[in-house]
């Protein structure tokens, strides 16, 4: 993955040469929105879930259920890559 080569270079190259105050605060910053934006989201895919545990028993394995799994999964899977993305960012201002 050529983004985490390039975040492993970051976080050696803030690490050899230091980070200012600011930056440092920036940084924060904007993990606090990830961490924001991935908790709605983690919300949201609640709601979703429910709605697919809820799905009478007649639509499961219908297009309609095929489509909220896929929703789910998909939901997962971007919540998964922000919490990822607030890693990098937190390791970046240590």
């Amino acid at each position: 993955m050529a983004g985490a080569e390039y975040s492993e270079i970051s976080v050696e190259r803030l690490e050899q040469g230091g980070m200012n105050k600011a930056r440092r605060e920036a940084l924060l910053d904007v993990s606090r929105q990830i961490r924001d934006i991935a908790e709605r989201l983690e919300s949201l895919w609640h709601d979703e879930e429910e709605y697919l545990d809820n799905m009478p028993e007649n639509l499961q394995g219908s297009e309609r259920y095929e489509k909220a799994d896929e929703a789910v999964r998909s939901i997962e899977s971007a919540i998964d890559i922000l919490n990822e993305a607030v890693e990098y960012i937190e390791a970046a201002t240590e």
